[in-house]
């Protein structure tokens, strides 16, 4: 999970839970999301990087360099 690419489905910032969908097992899951530095804010559509992964549904994301 450490490592994928997801795509920013909700918005993701300072005290908010926000939503990314990653691809997994030939599909596409949602999963409940967080920034890992704590001030920053992802709009929908952002392409994010996995940083951390606690299961089954918490990922901390950062920004994808693309």
């Amino acid at each position: 999970m450490v490592g994928k690419q997801g795509r920013v489905t909700g918005k993701i910032g300072p005290g908010l839970v926000g939503e990314v969908m990653v691809p997994v097992r030939g599909g596409v899951e949602a999963f409940y999301a967080h920034p890992t530095v704590p001030d920053e804010e992802f709009s929908v559509g952002t392409i994010v990087i996995v940083v951390d992964y606690f299961p089954p549904r918490t990922v901390y994301v950062a920004r994808a360099l693309v």
